[in-house]
């Protein structure tokens, strides 16, 4: 573990970890700058609070003055960005995102992190309320944006620290948490790592690392952490009880709700406390999001990108939606992903009456080898795979007002942005025909 010097700049400023980092600092009093290629609401949040922001990427936004000082770059940023080659130049030191959140995770005296292939955003959220409510302000990083927050991280004023674990780039193995909470272990972005057996040597040293583990089982898990001397498989007696106050929740969310349960017990908050906190969890933007429902049509949206994401999702809306038609867009998240689980992809969409398959969000990535179009021919006759966004807003209004429908838009890269627009012409649909089209 590293020191953190007085002034930190982050290239790549405007993603989600890499912004809460920056604000978590700054308010600790360090001297924070960035840069991104574009601005942001992220961006806009920390330069009112203070942080020093560019837009674009240049050598003249590090700080003239190189002493004392670190860079720390996202996994999105390359090599041979101008940035971070001139801090090498300078012989700035430079951390990964991940590094940096490991130091800043020792400046608590009882670091908590969620890890897990999937899940760990509403985990997070989940236990940053529980302990709000119990009374506590502790500090967070969470990955996605919570409903109620105007902010997804935050350094709080107690001993605890609760953040995200990101399996992604491999920098969690840097973390060394009092409580390790693990929703589930599977081989996702075991390509971006050198394959799944360096995936899953992560997960174990992260685990070695922890003072206790708390994990969902499986096969996998119960492998991983059988020698850590505090591991605790949850107790899934509990997910019954939880059914029985939420009767509504899909079986993800009732298994990330039980994770962070057990978290918060862990954190020594009563049982009772902990089930009253979930009663008003705000949700988690993208996260079984309604946006717009009527008698006959809802709208929603989840941020699921993996086949066992979109399984409990389209599992979900068809436990409590159970009269209703199911109509899926789906944006799959990059080519390595869609290439590698594109069987899987295709048996799990057809849980849908009907898909619309939109073009890859490529996450950096320019192309692969399997496509979007690989995937709606590989899915059936359900599903079509349309290109821009009029083609697949028509696909959609098809058939809409025949009969009560709901339209689920899937994906973690950018399809949200179709939602408004296709809310405002969801409104003009009568009878299955649009006026004024």
């Amino acid at each position: 573990m590293f020191y953190i010097p007085s002034k930190v700049h982050f290239i790549g400023i405007a993603g989600a970890g890499m912004a809460g980092l920056a604000g978590i600092l700054h308010q600790k009093g360090y001297v924070v700058s960035g840069s991104d290629l574009i601005a942001n609401a992220a961006t806009q949040y920390l330069v009112n609070a203070g942080v020093s922001f560019s837009e674009g990427h240049d050598v003249r936004n590090l700080p003239e003055d190189s002493s004392n000082m670190i860079v720390v770059r996202s996994s999105a940023v390359s090599n041979s960005n101008i940035e971070y080659r001139e801090a090498l130049n300078r012989g700035i030191k430079c951390v990964l995102r991940g590094e940096m959140l490991a130091a800043l995770a020792q400046l608590y005296k009882q670091p908590v992190a969620i890890a897990g292939s999937h899940g760990k955003t509403t985990v997070t959220a989940l236990l940053v309320h529980i302990l709000h409510e119990a009374g506590l302000n502790p500090g967070y990083m969470i990955g996605g944006k919570v409903n109620d927050m105007v902010f997804s991280a935050d350094a709080g004023d107690s001993e605890i620290f609760i953040t995200e674990s990101d399996e992604s780039d491999g920098t969690q193995v840097h973390l060394q948490p009092d409580i390790l909470l693990v929703t589930n272990v599977e081989d996702d972005h075991s390509w971006t790592l050198g394959g799944k057996d360096v995936l899953m040597r992560n997960f174990a040293k992260i685990a070695e690392n922890s003072r206790h583990v708390i994990y969902g089982s499986s096969n996998t898990t119960s492998t991983l952490f059988k020698n850590h001397s505090n591991a605790l498989c949850i107790d899934y007696t509990r997910k019954n009880k939880l059914r029985e106050q939420f009767p509504c929740w899909g079986d993800f969310q009732l298994a990330n709700a039980l994770i962070a349960l057990n978290g918060a017990l862990k954190l020594g908050i009563p049982e009772d406390n902990i089930i009253n906190a979930l009663r008003t969890f705000p949700g988690v933007a993208r996260r079984m999001s309604v946006r717009y429902n009527t008698d006959t049509v809802v709208i929603l949206e989840d941020y699921a990108h993996h086949p066992t994401e979109v399984q409990a999702v389209l599992n979900t809306i068809r436990q409590q939606y159970p009269d209703y038609s199911l109509k899926v867009l789906f944006q799959p998240h990059r080519y390595a992903r869609l290439e590698k689980y594109l069987d899987e992809f295709a048996e799990t969409l057809k849980i849908a009456d009907k898909i619309i398959i939109t073009p890859v969000f490529a996450a950096w990535v320019e192309k692969g080898s399997v496509d979007s179009d690989v995937l709606a021919q590989k899915t059936g006759f359900k599903a079509v795979y349309r290109e821009n966004d009029s083609d697949i807003i028509s696909e959609v209004l098809l058939g809409l007002g025949e009969k009560k429908e709901v339209i689920a838009v899937l994906g973690a890269g950018d399809i949200e942005h179709i939602i408004p627009i296709l809310i405002e012409r969801v409104k003009n649909v009568k009878g299955g025909y649009e006026y004024g089209a």
